[in-house]
């Protein structure tokens, strides 16, 4: 596999493709994409919300969404069931195409966001604790690793790279790609991204 530490100073701050709110993207694929609306296969973002408002339609996209900082918020759908986002790092799932409004529970919020293009592929998302070393091998899939809090170093045969809470690692797969082994302590959010 092949790893690439991602810092916040190359993160990209944005308005929400409806105009309602500040997204911050940490990584999204392809790359070739330069606002909310661009095409992707998969996208990685942090929102800030203030104010209660309408979701961004993302048709053909599946959508996973979970608290990160705030009291929490309940998401209204048109003709389902509301969901509460009160648990930190605590996913749902919803599809792109709804209908959605956001109502904060007790001020500002900041949550956790990824999508999918539904003909390309699927998240598989874990929040997990960091004790120790996590050992990635070389598979087809596409991985996002944010270290939500703490301290680790991202080894593979030729480096070992140092990250902070904040700071994100993606791994590609690569053609006699190496292992890479994550070791430290903290709190990770893991997402594998399979092709459809």
């Amino acid at each position: 596999m092949r790893s690439r530490v991602l810092h916040p100073s190359g993160y990209r701050r944005m308005r929400w493709k409806n105009g309602g709110g500040w997204t911050t993207e940490l990584a999204v694929f392809p790359e070739s994409g330069v606002n909310a609306g661009s095409t992707f296969d998969w996208r990685v973002s942090i929102a800030e919300i203030e104010s209660d408002g309408a979701f961004s339609a993302f048709p053909g996209c599946d959508r996973h969404i979970a608290l990160l900082e705030g009291v929490g918020m309940e998401l209204r759908f048109a003709g389902a069931e509301s969901v509460r986002l009160e648990r930190r790092l605590q996913f749902s799932s919803f599809v792109g195409e709804a209908e959605c409004f956001g109502k904060l529970l007790a001020g500002p919020v900041r949550d956790f966001n990824v999508m999918t293009r539904r003909a390309s592929c699927r998240a598989e998302i874990l929040h997990r604790p960091l004790v120790g070393p996590m050992v990635f091998f070389p598979d087809a899939a596409n991985w996002f690793i944010y270290l939500v809090a703490g301290t680790a170093t991202v080894k593979d045969s030729a480096t070992a790279t140092p990250i902070e809470t904040g700071e994100s690692i993606l791994l590609r797969p690569a053609q006699g790609g190496d292992r890479v082994v994550i070791d430290g302590g903290g709190e990770v959010v893991l997402l594998k991204f399979v092709p459809a």
